[in-house]
């Protein structure tokens, strides 16, 4: 009996065989160990891998705060900005109005002005004088002032028409050339050119001369000359050398500008 009372004492697990047996079946499940603790190393990876991303998210999530709180302080100080631009226009509105009001009010300029035109002399009337006394009052002004400003003005025009008379009025010129043709080859050409040139008359220049080969032997003389356009004209100058008949046969004119 000593022996069965301590072998009762002792705690021993007689049944510790069934228990592996059924914990082994438990991890092996329909698809072996393997995959078991496959499935067991991945799900841990998952719960890691959560772990890892909550960090991320709560970070991004401030940032996005941050963000949003940047905008709505660039929305306020845009809309206190606008405030501001809101109350100077409306000030400036006012004050336009005002002055406008005031324009309405004063008088217009042309009768200020009709008003500084014909000035009206005041006069002290004392009581109790004669009749004549009234006569000689003028409300309007009298002619005296219309006088001196018309003599003024007559001596203004008479000193512009003077002034304007002393400068030296501008003299029209042209320049001509003549061809003065002679009878034939035995024409005297010096001769020719003596008499075209002993032509004078006021506003009359002779300038240079050559003489130029017609044919045949036969030259002519071509000359220049400065003519005043008031004074002289080309048909005075082919009269009067024309009239040298013994010498000259015709004058053309060559070329005719104006200085």
């Amino acid at each position: 009996m000593s022996g069965l009372q301590c072998l009762a004492s002792e705690k021993v697990w007689f049944d510790k065989h069934r228990y592996d047996e059924a914990e082994r079946r438990l991890y092996e499940g329909a698809n072996g160990p393997a995959t078991q603790q496959q499935q067991v190393k991945t799900a841990l990876q998952q719960a890691k891998g959560r772990q890892q991303k909550r960090p991320h998210r709560n970070s991004s999530s401030n940032a996005g705060d941050q963000e949003l709180v940047s905008r709505m302080k660039s929305l306020e100080l845009e809309n206190q900005t606008l405030h501001k631009v809101v109350v100077e226009m409306k000030a400036a509105l006012q004050r336009l109005e005002s002055r406008v009001a005031v324009l309405e009010k004063s008088p217009a300029p042309a009768a200020v002005q009709c008003a500084k035109t014909a000035p009206v002399r005041q006069v002290k009337v004392e009581n109790g004088g004669d009749e004549d006394d009234d006569d000689d009052i003028d409300l309007f002004g009298s002619d005296d002032d219309d006088e001196e400003a018309e003599r003024l003005k007559q001596e203004r025009l008479d000193a512009y028409a003077a002034k304007k008379a002393k400068k030296p009025a501008l003299i029209a010129k042209s320049s001509i050339l003549l061809d003065v043709k002679p009878w034939d080859d035995e024409t005297d050409m010096a001769k020719l050119e003596e008499c075209v040139r002993s032509v004078q008359m006021d506003g009359l220049l002779w300038g240079a001369s050559k003489l130029l080969p017609v044919g045949y032997g036969i030259k002519k003389l071509q000359i220049s000359c400065v003519v005043e356009d008031d004074k002289v004209g080309t048909d005075i100058l082919e009269e009067e050398i024309t009239k040298f008949e013994d010498f000259v046969q015709s004058v053309d004119v060559a070329a005719f500008n104006k200085i």
